[in-house]
């Protein structure tokens, strides 16, 4: 397989906030629904939870929207990623990723309504095989789109609510938008199953 660099300390998070709104109804009581952008900083501005000796396991805890964090692990050269007030800790022992080698964008889009967030939208990059080479390359990388929830009193509330193949529908985001809006918000994370929505390609990774 094709060598891969540790990415703890190549991402780059800056808390500069960045908003675009989106002033909309919400199917169960009108509100203002808009997306704020956070940038991630490995490097400088999360703190460790966890690190093995060897540094290629890690857990950390980054600043994300207001008073809301980050949760982000990596291992193995896979990533996991949950979302919640600052108030509460991580999800204990919990990991969401990909089968295949992969690592996270570093922009964050929150879905917020009346300024407060319920969702997150985060582009993974998923790192496929060519199989006629054994090794992974560019036009068989894959970039999902993966909905999450935002836990607001208890770790159990934050975990992915959904995919979208960003390489196999045009309007990608506009998916995940509606996704974060229309199912993240009433998702259980301990009975409802994360499923892909628009189309799916062959390069989509399988979740883990």
């Amino acid at each position: 397989m094709a060598n891969r660099k540790f990415v703890f300390g190549k991402t780059s998070f800056v808390l500069s906030l960045f908003a675009v709104s989106y002033v909309g109804i919400n199917n169960v009581a009108a509100q203002d629904i808009s997306s704020a952008y956070t940038k991630l900083d490995f490097e400088h501005s999360c703190g460790f939870v966890r690190k093995t000796e060897e540094g290629m396991s890690v857990a950390k805890t980054c600043p994300g929207y207001g008073t809301y964090v980050v949760h982000f692990a990596e291992g193995d050269l896979r990533q996991s990623a949950t979302f919640s007030h600052s108030g509460i800790g991580p999800r204990r022992d919990y990991w969401q990723s990909f089968s295949e080698w992969n690592s996270a964008s570093d922009t964050i889009e929150w879905r917020l309504a009346d300024g407060r967030p319920y969702a997150t939208i985060l582009r993974w990059f998923i790192d496929n095989v060519d199989p006629n080479t054994g090794s992974a390359d560019e036009s068989h990388r894959g970039q999902v789109l993966v909905i999450s929830t935002v836990a607001e009193t208890e770790p159990e509330q934050g975990c992915v609510a959904g995919y979208v193949d960003a390489r196999a529908n045009r309007a990608a985001n506009e998916i995940a938008r509606r996704v974060a809006d229309e199912i993240a918000r009433t998702f259980d994370c301990e009975r409802d199953e994360p499923r892909y929505h628009g189309e799916r390609g062959p390069f989509s990774g399988t979740p883990s």
